[in-house]
């Protein structure tokens, strides 16, 4: 049976990590905490389930905390939770049995990782494999009867364990002051990096952010050869150009995005900014270009029921514009009142996809 050393890293989590830890604790041979900077009880609540409580010092980078934690670990693999996710009793049986039936070939084992809060920052699915168990030291070994090779990539398996993440806040703010310094630092990010940001941006980004975030992704946007990663910057400028009011700019990004394949973010955008001018014809229609004629490429909501809600929105303030201005055109209220009433009714209805 294969033997388990738990590392995770906290700050000021004494709110959840009880509730993480209760749910695992048994299955773990090794339980590994490191504190990067508590004013809470989370030190004390962590010595409840073991004496191995280290503290490092915090330098805006969670893989070096990580990989200070995995030093510390001693067992065969390394599970890594964050103290916001846990094990319900179905998925404790089934961590349970994988680890009695673990092959030791097997280096990394995926979890479903399923948010089931508000708090979802940057998921386009309701369920996706994350990358949770790892084997501590790798074997290398040989392939191929002839012209033999190094085998480099993992041995991959994806379990049916399913973690539960209820995260009780956004960390938003801290997340865009990472992305910040870290470019600021190297400057440079990894173009996944640069795709979380975005989709955080995208997701709950204000004015400010925006704002800070506009000129590093005018230089991606400027700079690169990649025309997947060029979209998405477009994504992001397009929103910081509208919350800027440079129309100029918007229009450029927005009409070069209808000449290739449009994406349902730019659409979304061309919608927000008709309706806050009070078009909600040209709104609705690209809009309804989100929702049902694009694919989005970032954040999966403006395919879905953020379209949807800005149509029935949309719809309503036609409904009061004709109530007021034409009231005696009763098929063209009640046209309204359908539309609106439609589209409120999918947008209740919509759910991200799971894997």
């Amino acid at each position: 049976m294969a033997t388990i050393s738990l590392c995770m890293i906290v700050k000021n989590e004494e709110a959840v990590l009880a509730r993480c830890l209760d749910s695992v604790a048994d299955l773990m041979d090794e339980i590994i905490i490191v504190d990067t900077g508590s004013t809470d009880r989370t030190k004390e609540i962590a010595a409840n389930y073991t004496s191995m409580v280290y503290d490092f010092p915090w330098q805006d980078d969670f893989s070096a905390a990580r990989n200070f934690s995995f030093s510390k670990a001693t067992m065969d693999y390394i599970y890594a939770p964050d103290a916001d996710e846990l094990l319900d009793e179905e998925n404790r049986k089934r961590f349970s049995h994988l680890k009695q039936t673990l092959l030791p070939e097997v280096e990394i084992v995926q979890m479903l990782y399923h948010t089931i809060s508000e708090y979802n920052t940057v998921l386009n699915a309701q369920k996706e494999y994350r990358p949770k168990l790892f084997k501590r030291m790798r074997t290398f070994q040989w392939m191929d009867p002839i012209h033999e090779t190094v085998r480099t990539s993992p041995v991959v398996y994806d379990s049916d364990i399913e973690i539960l993440h209820m995260p009780q806040t956004f960390h938003h703010k801290r997340d865009f002051s990472i992305f910040l310094k870290a470019y600021q630092r190297d400057g440079m990010l990894s173009q996944k990096i640069w795709r979380m940001y975005a989709k955080e941006l995208l997701k709950l980004g204000d004015n400010k952010d925006f704002a800070d975030a506009l000129p590093l992704f005018l230089s991606v946007y400027e700079t690169t050869e990649d025309a997947d990663f060029k979209k998405e910057a477009a994504c992001v400028l397009a929103r910081a150009y509208r919350f800027s009011g440079n129309t100029d700019r918007f229009f450029s990004l927005a009409l070069k995005d209808m000449i290739t394949t449009p994406c349902s973010e730019i659409c979304y955008e061309l919608g927000c900014y008709y309706k806050e001018k009070g078009n909600y014809d040209e709104a609705v229609m690209w809009f309804y270009n989100a929702a049902f004629e694009t694919e989005s490429i970032l954040d999966i909501h403006t395919n879905g029921d953020l379209s949807l809600t800005e149509l029935a929105d949309c719809y309503e303030a036609l409904l009061a514009r004709t109530r007021e201005l034409e009231p005696w055109d009763g098929m063209k209220i009640n046209y309204y009142e359908e539309q609106a009433d439609a589209y409120r009714i999918q947008a209740k209805k919509w759910k991200m996809p799971e894997v």
